[in-house]
């Protein structure tokens, strides 16, 4: 019997693929395990529907990762931080604190953990490289000031 499968199924097969099972098999494990449905035209048709709607929201979502990418990249982003004088800060400029900036500058949201940023601990201009999509990256300057309190 041919069926549809709904789960990655060790030793059998993966998610969406179609097989060909037993008749006992399907009948008395897959079936009643909500692990797969029989491989009809409606059945097709449907998984043809939801691998096309996965498909228009993956390229929504990466072309708008690349119009955020095109809008900040090669910006400056400019920071103000506690230190000592001769640049020295009292902590470091975190990717939050980054994120955060971004965002209050440029209007763009971005999570804190999709920003890569080393160790900023004085004052100065530092590269931070901000993911967006899978192989989308804007590269961007963190221009750190130092207050003096």
């Amino acid at each position: 019997m041919k069926v549809i499968l709904l789960k990655d199924i060790k030793g059998t097969g993966k998610k969406d693929q179609i097989i060909e099972a037993s008749d006992g098999y399907v009948r008395n494990f897959l079936f009643p395990k909500g692990l797969a449905r029989e491989a009809n035209a409606t059945n097709l048709n449907a998984i043809a529907n939801a691998k096309s709607a996965e498909k228009h929201r993956e390229d929504v979502a990466r072309a708008a990762a690349q119009e955020t990418a095109k809008k900040i990249a090669g910006k400056v982003i400019n920071i103000t931080a506690r230190g000592a004088e001769g640049g020295r800060l009292y902590g470091s400029v975190t990717s939050a604190e980054i994120a955060a900036a971004l965002e209050k500058q440029y209007g763009v949201k971005v999570e804190k953990r999709r920003v890569d940023v080393k160790n900023i601990r004085n004052a100065g201009e530092y590269t931070v490289n901000v993911w967006l999509y899978a192989g989308i990256t804007a590269e961007m300057t963190a221009k750190v000031e130092v207050s003096v309190q």
